[in-house]
């Protein structure tokens, strides 16, 4: 270690495209819920502060998102635009992160791996995902018919394009 290294904690691959958007970073978390839950997801952190860092190799550069704790066998992160709902006076009001979090955390609940909660150590990373990759575009994420009528508010909420889907780059 040099004078000029500094210890970052949990460096997360990210696309360069995201360094200067004003997205939220959603961490969500699986497999760490014992006993029963509805949920297999859940939101471990959503912020729209970042902490880039840019690391050097060979005549190129690759961003870096500083996340305290991330631990890639339990973690996943994506980026998702504002989005926003209609209040009862029928007026547009953003979501706050955790809500947004809770609308990703649902969409991709389906594409989560049944895991025990607990692993043998191990020195490399494993070898699937807890939740597996895909090319996420745009996504459409609807409240449940549940949670349409416990809020009385059923309206629809929009991720824009680009910039939501997973951070993690292979």
């Amino acid at each position: 270690m040099s004078f000029f290294d500094k210890n970052y904690g949990h460096l997360v691959p990210i696309n360069p495209e995201n360094t200067k958007s004003k997205d939220w970073v959603i961490l969500l978390e699986a497999s760490t819920i014992v006993g029963p839950s509805p949920d297999l997801l859940r939101v471990a952190s959503a912020t729209q502060e970042k902490n880039i860092v840019w690391r050097f190799k060979a005549w190129s550069s690759q961003p870096f998102l500083v996340v305290e704790g991330y631990n890639p066998r339990i973690h996943v992160l994506y980026f998702c635009p504002q989005l926003y709902k209609f209040d009862t006076n029928s007026k547009l009001v953003p979501l706050p992160g955790e809500e947004i979090g809770r609308f990703v955390a649902q969409a991709v609940e389906g594409k989560v791996k049944s895991k025990r909660p607990w692993y043998e150590p191990s020195d490399e990373l494993p070898e699937e995902r807890v939740i597996t990759e895909g090319e996420v575009d745009t996504l459409v994420v609807e409240w449940s018919t549940e949670r349409a009528e416990a809020a009385s508010v059923g309206r629809r909420a929009v991720a824009g394009r680009g910039s939501a889907g997973p951070a993690l780059l292979r």
